[in-house]
């Protein structure tokens, strides 16, 4: 007769059957840890292209900030720009009628000294006036208005010396005369002695020069 003994046999298929599961429950563990690090780096990526892409974003619109900006500048500067050249039109206008005015004054004054010095039994028939030189042709009724208009010339402080170039009698007894001298309506130098101020010609119209310049 045959006797089994179950009590063991099962043991063994115990034994046998529980190495397996330990095996098994290591493998889990391990894919287990394994995709929890796969999710973990999948989150740690997506987290620092996350923030990547908010700083990215941020560029932009400072970009975007900056470009307006430059846009705006550059028209400011082109009506900086416009400003100058009406600026600078502005004052080359103003510099050509100060020039005119000057120019205009200068013959103004010129006519109103010789007007003041003309003495009676005499008159003009010509003045040329170029840039520093003036030269007058006239006739009198005799030498001494001649004289006197010459002397009277001399007096303007702007004007210097006069020279008598040319005298002719002419018939009825009326002299031609020709005078020509220099002049500058630059602002004479102050008297620096009480002797200098004494020794101004007395009428000259200076006062008068110096104001209207």
């Amino acid at each position: 007769m045959i006797k089994i003994n179950l009590l063991s046999e099962g043991k063994r298929a115990v034994r046998k059957a529980k190495r397996p599961a330990l095996s098994l429950e290591g493998k889990n563990v391990g894919q287990w840890l394994l995709a929890a690090g796969a999710l973990i780096g999948l989150l740690a990526f997506f987290l620092f292209w996350w923030m990547l892409r908010g700083e990215l974003q941020q560029k932009q619109d400072e970009i975007q900030r900056a470009e307006a900006e430059v846009k705006r500048l550059e028209s400011v500067i082109k009506e900086v720009e416009d400003y100058k050249q009406k600026k600078a039109e502005l004052e080359r206008k103003i510099g050509i009628i100060n020039d005119l005015k000057a120019n205009q004054r200068g013959p103004v004054r010129v006519m109103d000294y010789v007007s003041r010095a003309l003495p009676e039994l005499l008159w003009l028939d010509r003045m040329k006036m170029t840039a520093s030189t003036i030269e007058i042709e006239g006739r009198a009724f005799n030498t001494n208005a001649v004289a006197n208009f010459i002397e009277n010339l001399d007096k303007v402080p702007e004007f210097e010396e006069p020279t008598l170039r040319d005298t002719t009698v002419q018939a009825g007894g009326v002299y031609k005369f020709v005078i020509n001298f220099s002049y500058s309506f630059a602002p004479p130098a102050a008297p620096t002695t009480a002797a200098g101020a004494e020794g101004a010609p007395a009428g000259a119209p200076a006062a008068a020069a110096q104001t209207s310049g």
